[in-house]
């Protein structure tokens, strides 16, 4: 059996730290404002000057956080909450120090009520195992050397809420590198709607909310996870062969009008595209629109509200 040498990971790390390094000078070269769709978190903002390289905001996912430094290697705390999970990830121009950025991140989270759980620096937190036993959005949107870093995380607790707020910071060649990450713990909605409620809601009122399509972040593509809800579509659509609907794709407010037009109508085609092409239900039973952030059904100045305001809807003619 080959055995390895127990710095064989610190080895491997070093390697792919220089090629992954050399693509990220290369991307943020290129990159002088925030990656499309993206925004602070509310009450949290950014280090100034820095730019967002990365972004996601997830109705519900799961996130790996540790509360403590590991031993030997290994986790003496580590946590996976679900719950609504955003994930932004910062660029700094030339200057500061990873401790400075870290500690602007920790005083304002202070401020916003969370309480430290770990704030520990590299050989503290646990080295390069540490760094791969939290979530980090993969390059070019983060870069995190396992040499250097600083990793704090946090919680605040309510009557009503569990929040949870990690923040790790890092540095390629003379630019900071930050991550913050916030889950606010809690049950997933259920967004299932089957074909007979589908039937039932156009029925009664013409049209249906369906939240179970997923996409990409600001884009038209279709994640797998809503192969269920485009099941429950195909399922109707198969049991009313006289049926013909309009598929309806709507955003928050987030970006421009202009932006938003588009991406609807592009998502409401992708539906539309994989109705005919995976469950052959005949295309010119289909029509599509798309009408941005004009239909809101939730308030777009919260992020439950956007939640709201980002769904498909079934409309009969």
């Amino acid at each position: 059996m080959m055995r390895t040498s127990p710095h064989s990971s610190t080895i491997r790390f070093a390697l792919f730290s220089s090629l992954a390094a050399f693509c990220l000078i290369t991307s943020a070269q290129a990159q002088t404002r925030d990656v499309r769709g993206a925004r602070d978190y509310p009450g949290i903002g950014r280090f100034a000057g820095s730019v967002i390289t990365g972004y996601e905001a997830k109705d519900f996912d799961a996130v790996k956080l540790q509360a403590a430094p590991f031993k030997d290697g290994k986790a003496t705390d580590a946590r996976r909450l679900e719950g609504r999970v955003t994930r932004v990830a910062y660029r700094t121009e030339p200057g500061p120090s990873i401790l400075e950025v870290s500690r602007n991140f920790e005083n304002q989270l202070a401020k916003a009520g969370f309480q430290t759980l770990i704030a520990c620096d590299t050989d503290q937190c646990g080295g390069i195992p540490f760094t791969e036993g939290v979530d980090i959005l993969p390059i070019p949107a983060m870069w995190v050397d396992g040499f250097n870093y600083r990793y704090y995380a946090g919680v605040k607790k309510d009557a009503a809420s569990e929040t949870y707020a990690a923040v790790l910071v890092s540095k390629n060649n003379d630019n900071v590198t930050a991550q913050l990450v916030v889950a606010v713990v809690g049950a997933m909605d259920n967004k299932m709607v089957d074909a007979a409620a589908m039937k039932k809601g156009l029925g009664e009122k013409g049209h249906i909310a369906l939240y179970g399509i997923y996409f990409d972040t600001d884009k038209a593509i279709i994640k797998p996870e809503s192969k269920p809800t485009l099941d429950e579509m195909a399922k109707l659509l198969n049991g009313e062969p006289g049926m013909r609907v309009f598929i309806v794709g709507h955003t928050d407010s987030q970006g421009s009008y202009e932006h938003n037009m588009s991406l609807s109508k592009a998502r409401a085609d992708a539906v539309a595209a994989a109705l005919a092409k995976s469950y052959s239900i005949q295309r010119n039973r289909l029509y599509t629109a798309g009408i941005g952030y004009l239909a809101p059904v939730g308030s777009n100045a919260t992020d439950e509200g956007r939640a709201l305001n980002r769904r498909v809807e079934l409309v009969v003619p």
